[in-house]
């Protein structure tokens, strides 16, 4: 399976690199690593646990416990997270939990409510 990423114009997965652009056999289309590196910025689509496409504003359900560095505490599993947001970093989540403040939280550890 190869690393560069498919046809922009057709979907095609054998691109190729030729010098500093990439270019499709099937269609002839050639375009830029930049451009290639602005679409995938833009589709990035984030995924809970169970595969359901995360969006800003959603309520989810954190499924195991999570420990808090620094603090010690706690997040039990089964705590409901509502109106997060979603950030471009390790962390997917950036949210509000009761009685613990703000805080970063990984998409593969929550599912949709």
């Amino acid at each position: 399976m190869s690393a560069l990423p498919p046809c922009p114009n057709c979907n095609s997965e054998f691109t190729y690199e030729d010098g500093s652009a990439y270019v499709c056999p099937e269609c002839a289309h050639e375009w830029s690593p930049k451009e290639s590196a602005a679409t995938e910025a833009q589709a990035k689509v984030y995924r809970d646990s169970a595969g359901n496409v995360l969006q800003d504003g959603d309520t989810v359900t954190v499924i195991k416990d999570l420990k808090l560095k620094g603090s010690g505490g706690v997040v039990k599993m089964g705590t409901k997270v509502k109106n997060i947001r979603l950030v471009d970093s390790d962390h997917d989540i950036d949210c509000k939990i009761d009685g613990f403040g703000a805080m970063s939280l990984k998409s593969e550890f929550v599912k949709k409510a």
